[in-house]
């Protein structure tokens, strides 16, 4: 089967950025108190869950891979770039990273206690979303837990030759409310949606939405008060 265009643009784009990429963004969640309390939050929410192995899809140089296993998590990345997995490996050599595509994950049904796909739904087509959320719901154990992180907005952003690299790519930007919707469909259960107002350099506000497959033990609509 032929690889569809935008994976095969996506992998030489961050192929040709790998070592520019690690250095500049390499800390970044040292200095964004946001995105780490997601990411803890998220953790514990596997935890209580009753843990298990944790997939980081799209993980780049392994930043967030990393961050997670301080946490306290068995965790793992996959990335389409085979440089980028190079790096992470070579950043965090305790840790296991694979090349793979969130469209076809090597792994078994229900095998994942969580699932992070931070900044990593934002080079497909709209209409390839479902197919990458089916995936996550297959791999997901039920009551597994999944995080999702993107730019929000309605206008697709163009970047060309980045730090004089000869490699273009289109950024999705994502509307919350659509995604919400399509994590519905896919069969997941969503918890908790945050928005924030863009830092310097950002240029758009940031979203995090955190779900989870259902287990089929939740309460009806009479079982609360509140």
């Amino acid at each position: 089967m032929t690889e569809a265009d935008f994976l095969t643009t996506t992998r030489v784009f961050y192929d040709a950025l790998s070592a520019d990429y690690a250095t500049r963004f390499g800390d970044a969640l040292a200095a964004n108190p946001q995105d780490r309390a997601v990411l803890a939050l998220f953790a514990e929410l596997v935890r209580d869950a009753g843990g298990g192995p944790v997939a980081d899809v799209g993980c780049g140089p392994g930043r967030l891979t990393g961050h997670l296993a301080g946490l306290g998590l068995d965790v793992s990345g996959i990335d389409l770039s085979p440089r980028m997995v190079a790096l992470a490996r070579e950043r965090h050599p305790g840790l296991r990273f694979a090349e793979g595509s969130m469209f076809d994950l090597d792994l078994a049904d229900g095998a994942l206690g969580g699932l992070a796909a931070w900044y990593s739904i934002i080079h497909m087509p709209e209409e390839r979303l479902p197919d990458a959320f089916a995936e996550f719901h297959r791999v997901l154990a039920p009551g597994g837990q999944l995080v999702l992180a993107f730019q929000a907005g309605r206008e697709a952003l163009h970047v060309d030759q980045p730090w004089g690299h000869s490699v273009s790519l289109h950024f999705e930007r994502r509307d919350p409310d659509g995604i919400t919707a399509l994590l519905r469909r896919a069969g997941f259960e969503p918890r908790t949606r945050m928005v924030r107002e863009p830092e310097e350099g950002e240029g758009v506000p940031q979203a995090y939405l955190l779900a989870r497959k259902p287990d089929g033990t939740e309460r009806g609509p009479d079982s609360s008060s509140r």
